[in-house]
C-alpha cells in the first residue's frame, strides 16, 4: 500500500473499488474526475476483506463518495460494505445501463453485462477521447476469465466474448483428462512436451480470440481498431500478442473516475480545482 496523503482536506475525496473474483483493489483520489491526484491505493485478497477497516483504510482521508465495480457475489459485497462503515460516505455499485459517461450499451439486456466489463470499456473510451482518437477499440481484460469487447468510433459497445483464463483452462483439462497433471510450462512456437503444450495452447487461444475480434471490428467499421489490454494477467499475454496493443494498468479505475465525474462532479464544485489531466 502507498502512504496516504493526510495534508489535504476531506471534502472531495473519492474511494474507487474494483472487486474481482479473487482480489479487491482500491484507490483513493482527491476528486471524482479523470486525472485526479491519487492519494493512496492498495489490494487485498477477498479472504482478508475484514482487515481493511482496521488496517489499510484506517489512516486514510475520509472519502466523500465510494464508487465500486463488483463481480463477486452478494456475500462479498456485504462484507465490503461492513468495512466501509468506517466512514459516513454513500456507497454506489455500478450497474450497467443503456448509456453512461460516453458509452452506449449494445447488450441485449444491458443490466446483465458484467460491471467490470462495462467500467473498463468506459475507461478505454474516455482514454481515447482524451487523446483525440475517437477510433474503434477492442478492450481486453485478462484475469480469472478473459473478456474481449468491441466498441465502434461513436462509442457504441457492439458486443464481446468471454473465455476462460489460463488457470481455468488448465484445471478444466486436468479434471476432464485422465492422468493429465503437469506443472505449468513455457509458451513455445512448437511445444514438444505436455506442460509447454498446455501453456502454449491457452496463450494462443487468448491471442487468437483477440486477433479475431480485431479482424471483426475492422471489417465492420472499415477502420483499424485500437487494442487496449488490462487485467492482472495482462503482462503474461503481452509478449505473445499477434496484434498491436497497449497494456494499460488500472483501466477499471479510469472508468470509475469517468463515471464519478458524471455522477458526482456537479454536486461538488470544488473538484474542478483538483489536478485534472487529460
Amino acid at each position: 500500500m502507498t502512504a496516504p496523503d493526510t495534508a489535504a482536506t476531506e471534502s472531495t475525496a473519492l474511494l474507487a473499488l474494483d472487486v474481482g473474483n479473487t482480489r479487491l483493489k482500491w484507490a483513493l483520489y482527491e476528486a471524482p474526475a479523470p486525472g485526479a491526484r491519487l492519494l493512496a491505493h492498495g489490494v487485498q485478497f477477498l479472504e482478508n476483506i475484514e482487515t481493511l477497516a482496521e488496517g489499510d483504510w484506517r489512516p486514510l482521508r475520509a472519502p466523500r463518495w465510494v464508487l465500486g465495480s463488483i463481480v463477486a457475489g452478494a456475500g462479498v459485497r456485504h462484507r465490503v460494505e461492513e468495512q466501509l462503515e468506517l466512514w459516513d460516505a454513500p456507497v454506489q455499485w455500478v450497474v450497467p445501463g443503456n448509456a453512461e459517461a460516453g458509452l452506449i450499451n449494445g447488450y441485449d439486456h444491458p443490466a446483465r453485462l458484467g460491471p467490470d466489463r462495462w467500467v473498463a470499456m468506459i475507461g478505454a473510451r474516455q482514454r481515447l477521447l482524451a487523446r483525440g482518437e475517437p477510433r474503434p477499440c477492442v478492450v481486453v481484460m485478462v484475469g480469472t476469465a478473459v473478456t474481449v469487447e468491441a466498441i465502434d468510433a461513436e462509442g457504441r459497445f457492439l458486443g464481446g466474448i468471454i473465455l476462460p483464463g489460463h488457470g481455468i483452462m488448465l484445471r478444466a483439462l486436468e479434471s476432464g483428462t485422465a492422468g493429465l497433471h503437469v506443472p505449468t510450462g513455457e509458451v513455445r512456437a512448437f511445444p514438444t512436451n505436455t506442460s509447454d503444450a498446455l501453456t502454449s495452447g491457452g496463450t494462443f487461444a487468448i491471442a487468437g480470440a483477440v486477433q479475431r475480434m480485431v479482424d471483426n471490428l475492422r471489417a465492420h467499421t472499415g477502420h483499424e481498431p485500437v487494442c487496449l489490454m488490462t487485467g492482472g494477467a495482462g503482462w503474461k499475454m503481452a509478449p505473445h500478442m499477434t496484434v498491436p496493443f497497449e497494456l494499460v494498468e488500472g483501466l477499471i479505475f479510469d472508468g470509475l473516475l469517468a463515471i464519478a465525474r458524471n455522477r458526482f462532479g456537479a454536486a461538488s464544485p470544488a473538484w474542478a480545482t483538483a489536478d485534472v489531466r487529460p
